[in-house]
């Protein structure tokens, strides 16, 4: 589907031009967007090496394996399919926790693990499971704590406050999340994706016998296993508890106050004092996160006595190599972009979408972004790096389309990734899953930029 945009974008834009009388306007544009596309790579590597070295320092100390314990109550109910004791509910664990901490280079090899072990429990070979499409609606929908690549862009641009989209993309990924959740529960018992009886659908040679069954649970849970084994390799220096809970403290002491200045006689700003409690607590958050983020992981990890200037070293030299893989995608999507959009291409989708975008207020600068997140991580990134060439970096359209970009994913990809890997043909309703977070995740956005930011 990618190969027909990015050739139809340069198509068009050479065809327009043509009859428009300004091609050479669209050739300058090819070369000038190439340029500007090096730069942003560029620009990224700094970001993402100390992003990266900073969840190294997560990983080795355990805190993956922390929030994954804490999100596994929610997990059984997810995923009442799954016996408890089975090793596919600990990779999924471990698979969303990596995906809240944005360790995508972790979050993958996991959910494919998990994917292996749900595929155990198929008694339909070939047919995804209602536990497997749980797990891609939430890998395609996943909650977002820190959109690193988005605050990295912005502080290329010069914004003046690039972390100030952290509270908005939390939100919309969490409205995007529930979303994704609740269709998948309700598709999966609806008359078009429920599964059969399994004597009406499956030959008795394809069923998994009860012995099949037990010996996958009685594999161990593997991940749980090596959690456990990294926790008690990683002996607590003294008094660790009290440390991390003054930090706490202190932490919360700081947000409250930035929050609501009247808590310690101070005046809040004009502005400030106008916002309702909720957008003075994002706001605050938004302000907050990086700075106490990168205090907060080394402490966790020297007080676990974790190297931490070793261990970030050696996470950060991955940032090179994300950047140096992503500059041909950005390099594509932003010729093609830059061409249609010097044709006048831009301006003649924006004319023909507005009345129904004006329908449901949604800004129609924003729908190419909305169209190709689900197919491109690059190719997206590179529309939202158009977004912020064009127009100020500060503007309700780009913060918004920020919060777009971190809280949708790579719908199509990960679905053929994951199922692909397994051999599932029949994906049943993990697309139509998918794509209600696809949907409900840009208007989740509009909605929530244009009440704090506007």
């Amino acid at each position: 589907m990618l190969n027909f945009i990015w050739l139809g974008l340069i198509g068009l834009a050479v065809l327009l031009g043509s009859v428009r009388g300004n091609i050479g306007d669209v050739g300058q544009a090819a070369i000038d967007s190439a340029g500007v596309a090096v730069g942003i790579a560029a620009g990224l590597v700094a970001v993402m090496t100390l992003w990266l070295g900073l969840m190294r320092l997560a990983d080795r100390s355990g805190l993956v394996n922390l929030l994954g314990i804490a999100i596994k109550p929610i997990l059984v109910w997810l995923f009442p399919d799954v016996p408890r004791d089975h090793p596919a509910l600990g990779a999924i664990t471990m698979n969303m926790a990596a995906n809240i901490l944005g360790l995508n280079n972790a979050a993958t090899p996991l959910g494919l693990r998990a994917m292996a072990e749900l595929e155990s429990l198929n008694k339909r070979p070939g047919v995804a499971t209602n536990a497997m499409c749980m797990l891609l609606a939430i890998n395609t929908s996943s909650i977002t704590l820190i959109p690193v690549t988005v605050i990295a862009l912005m502080a290329k641009f010069h914004s003046k406050d690039p972390t100030v989209i952290i509270g908005t993309s939390l939100a919309a990924t969490a409205v995007a999340h529930a979303a994704a959740i609740c269709a998948c529960k309700l598709l999966e018992k609806s008359p078009w994706y429920r599964l059969r009886p399994i004597e009406a659908d499956t030959p008795v040679s394809t069923v998994q016998s009860k012995d099949e069954t037990n010996s996958a649970a009685e594999k161990g849970r593997e991940v749980e296993v090596e959690a456990t084994r990294l926790n008690e390799s990683l002996p607590w220096v003294p008094h660790a508890g009290r440390i991390l809970a003054v930090v706490g403290g202190i932490f919360i002491a700081f947000l409250l106050a930035t929050a609501f200045p009247e808590l310690i006689h101070q005046t809040p700003s004009p502005t400030a004092a106008s916002h309702f409690w909720l957008r003075r607590l994002i706001d605050a958050i938004s302000l907050l996160a990086i700075p106490w983020l990168i205090v907060f992981f080394p402490l966790y990890a020297a007080l676990r006595r974790i190297p931490v200037y070793d261990e970030f070293v050696e996470g950060g030299k991955e940032g090179f190599h994300i950047s140096l893989r992503i500059l041909p995608n950005i390099v594509a999507i932003l010729v093609a972009v830059g061409m249609f959009r010097a044709a006048g291409g831009m301006e003649i989708v924006t004319l023909w979408l507005r009345p129904v975008t004006d329908l449901f207020h949604f800004p129609p600068e924003l729908v190419p972004l909305a169209l190709i997140r689900p197919f491109s991580g690059g190719a997206s990134l590179g529309v939202l790096s158009d977004l912020m060439t064009h127009y100020p970096i500060d503007s309700l359209l780009v913060l918004t389309a920020g919060t777009l970009y971190g809280c949708s994913e790579t719908t199509f990809y990960v679905i053929a990734v994951y199922f692909g890997s397994v051999g599932i043909r029949k994906t049943r309703h993990a697309i139509p899953a998918g794509l209600v977070a696809d949907v409900v995740g840009p208007i989740a956005s509009v909605l929530i930029c244009r009440a704090v930011f506007a």
